[in-house]
């Protein structure tokens, strides 16, 4: 799997290819399907398969304000793009230059002259380009003028609703862990380097990995149970998470802590993915920190059960 950057000169090798075009952020059962089709495509053809994102997302670009919304990373979308079979992931770096490209020439100079590409393969309702003027018609019929071939894919649905990176984030704010992870077909993951904390968790018997969530969407702040996956070693963990700002401790601080049972090696500095099985309940400040220790020792059990 190939990282490219649309900044740079296309390789040889990937000219003639088949792209997935989208943003994909999360990766969801409507995505998968995009990808699905141009893999499939570029297969009986024998061309190479890209799947093309956009980073930052232009959401981020036209109210960099707005709280953070991301399901997944640039890691994370690579790895996924891996696993469905394409060859190359190809990321549109949104600035302002691209911001203000008109679509048409979106096509002709990105697409067909700098890529190269043979064919292109996008959601029915994907939209780029200049104030968004671009969507599919005008993808095909702009492509066509420079020997690229069009295909739409129409939307998935799931419970009688469309799939969308909207609906997932809705749930994973209302704490419906499982609806997320149906959707995703994994469960929402946060990925992060362990940094050295106040060491609050391992003073009450609760030793804690603390992360970042960066550019993260903020799940519903509670206690969940959670595996984690160390990267570099591979190793699978369960455990609790709190995620929020610590209301029991002063001053608030945002933070994902797992604690990962049975589990006692150094973490700092290593990269760990935590995956969201299960919401538990709200975070809360409680009466005392014997109180809390009771509450925790509950949850521990409860996700224990729950993780099986």
């Amino acid at each position: 799997m190939r990282r490219l950057d649309h900044r740079d000169l296309m390789p040889r090798d990937m000219r003639g290819a088949i792209l997935a075009l989208g943003n994909f952020d999360g990766f969801h059962l409507g995505h998968q399907r995009v990808v699905a089709e141009a893999v499939g495509w570029a297969h009986a053809e024998g061309r190479k398969a890209i799947v093309c994102t956009f980073d930052p997302h232009p959401v981020r670009h036209f109210a960099p304000h707005i709280p953070p919304f991301r399901l997944t990373t640039l890691d994370q979308r690579e790895e996924l793009f891996a696993a469905a079979g394409a060859d190359a992931m190809l990321v549109f770096h949104f600035d302002g230059s691209l911001a203000k490209m008109p679509a048409d020439s979106f096509v002709t100079r990105l697409l067909a002259e700098h890529v190269g590409a043979a064919g292109v393969v996008t959601g029915e309702d994907f939209t780029f380009g200049k104030d968004r003027g671009g969507n599919f018609e005008l993808l095909a019929s702009v492509g066509r003028r420079h020997g690229i071939a069009a295909r739409a894919v129409g939307p998935v649905r799931s419970g009688g609703m469309t799939v969308s990176s909207s609906r997932i984030r809705d749930a994973l704010k209302a704490g419906d862990c499982e609806t997320a992870g149906s959707l995703l077909t994994r469960p929402f993951a946060i990925r992060s380097t362990v940094q050295h904390g106040d060491k609050r968790g391992r003073e009450i018997g609760f030793p804690t990995a603390n992360m970042c969530m960066g550019n993260y969407l903020r799940p519903r702040f509670g206690i969940y149970a959670v595996t984690g996956r160390i990267l570099d070693s591979g190793q699978v963990l369960k455990g609790a998470a709190n995620v929020g700002i610590r209301p029991q401790f002063s001053p608030p601080q945002e933070l994902l802590e797992p604690h990962f049972f049975d589990f006692a090696e150094d973490l700092y500095g290593r990269e760990v993915e935590v995956a969201f099985h299960h919401f538990l309940r709200p975070e809360a400040k409680f009466n005392s920190v014997d109180a809390l220790i009771e509450q925790m020792d509950r949850d521990c059990v409860q996700a224990r059960k729950l993780l099986g």
